[in-house]
């Protein structure tokens, strides 16, 4: 880990994700209970994570071809920019009393395209900068920090939503954009794309048109993953892990609301015991999955988030729900 630390560029790349996840959790957070409490609707939830998916069936076949064409640094910056303009606009309508439910649904969709780009581009970044010996190190570190940032912000938000409000809340998530621009910015200089072969095919690659080149990289994304369907099968996995920390989403704040009758402070708890269990996991998920290997520690942390899962609506007390949040959040740090 320090060795991983000693790394300026990584250690910018960190903090910007960081602080960009710490916004962007605030955000996810303010908006949930929003709009729970201006529509009193679990299905309004369920609509609003349903409605962030869709970008992601659309983009992610293409986004793999365009993250290796495009420099990554360039592109984060790039997404983070459009996203951080986007949100002061609804900012700016929450302080003037005209923001819309229907409104708040447009923002989500539009930011979570830019994530759905973002993530696997900060990946490639990471694996771009680390040694290989070190990348199993540097991405928990990544996850980790991103999934505690995510969770403590909407611990945050849960302690200070009574006092700041949607707009006060989407206008620190701007504020973090900025910072996460400036990180970027002082990573690095230059364009860093996936290396090709040399000789006649390079030349002939040249000769081909914008768009003949990315549907000859497409057509052979699409004829690796037919030969390798491990990677297929990861991905079905990765697809419904993501599916269900995004109805989780939905779950957590009803949770508080309905059962556990803590309102937007026992939101903020739930959120910190999985903060903090996503934090410290960094510390043993690396040694663990060495001890146990990939497969079996994947098994073993996906069996811990399905029984806390199940058991945590039988919770009674916040004490005991925050402290199931916090073995689920350490348990989805060694699964990430």
């Amino acid at each position: 880990m320090r060795t991983i630390l000693r790394k300026r560029e990584l250690r910018l790349v960190f903090m910007a994700n960081l602080v960009s996840m710490v916004g962007s959790g605030m955000n996810s957070a303010a908006v949930t209970w929003y709009v729970l409490q201006a529509t009193r609707s679990e299905m309004a939830l369920g609509t609003l994570v349903m409605i962030q998916t869709i970008p992601a069936l659309l983009m992610l076949p293409f986004t793999g071809v365009i993250i290796d064409r495009e420099d990554r640094r360039h592109l984060v910056i790039f997404l983070d920019t459009v996203r951080a303009l986007f949100i002061l606009g609804i900012a700016a309508l929450a302080f003037l009393g005209r923001v819309h439910v229907w409104q708040l649904y447009a923002m989500a969709v539009f930011v979570s395209a830019g994530f759905w780009m973002f993530w696997p581009t900060v990946t490639a970044l990471i694996q771009e900068l680390t040694p290989g010996a070190e990348f199993v190190h540097a991405n928990s570190f990544l996850l980790a920090g991103v999934q505690g940032g995510w969770l403590l912000a909407g611990a945050i938000v849960g302690f200070t939503y009574n006092h700041v409000g949607l707009a006060g809340v989407l206008l620190i998530d701007f504020s973090t954009y900025l910072v996460s621009i400036a990180c970027y910015l002082a990573v690095r200089q230059g364009r860093h794309v996936v290396t090709r072969p040399g000789g006649l095919h390079e030349q002939a690659m040249r000769a081909e048109g914008a768009l003949a080149r990315y549907g000859r990289e497409l057509r052979e994304g699409v004829h690796y993953l037919r030969g390798n369907r491990y990677v297929v099968l990861l991905g079905i996995s990765s697809a419904l892990f993501t599916a269900a920390m995004l109805t989780q989403g939905v779950v957590t704040a009803p949770l508080s609301d309905r059962i556990l009758h803590a309102g937007s402070v026992g939101y903020g708890w739930l959120n910190a015991g999985w903060a903090v269990g996503a934090l410290l996991s960094v510390f043993y998920v690396a040694p663990l999955i060495q001890r146990l290997r990939s497969r079996a520690a994947v098994a073993f942390s996906m069996a811990m988030l399905t029984g806390c899962l199940a058991g945590a609506p039988f919770s009674h007390w916040l004490a005991v729900a925050v402290f199931v949040y916090f073995v689920m959040g350490s348990g989805r740090g060694v699964a990430g």
